[in-house]
């Protein structure tokens, strides 16, 4: 689905959904195609379900949007790591 749709289908709802299909650019993740997972009035609500299916399976590209706005954005920041102790 596109978001354009998504917030049709689910106004003024936070949605949590998964990347189907997006690539990166300049320091930014562009997601042309997405799955709902699920919808909820309560963002803490939907940042608990992130949180459950993220520690389930981590290789799965996850978001939780505002269907409220009318563009999403998500800006990729460099992992540094953890440093060791010396």
């Amino acid at each position: 689905m596109k978001w354009v749709s998504i917030r049709d289908k689910y106004p003024n709802r936070w949605i949590l959904v998964e990347a189907l299909s997006a690539h990166s650019a300049n320091h930014k993740r562009n997601i042309e195609e997405m799955s709902v997972i699920s919808d909820f009035m309560n963002p803490k609500e939907a940042w608990a379900s992130y949180k459950k299916l993220h520690l389930s399976d981590p290789t799965r590209e996850l978001y939780v949007f505002y269907s409220g706005n009318e563009l999403i954005e998500v800006i990729e920041q460099p992992f540094t790591g953890i440093r060791g102790l010396q």
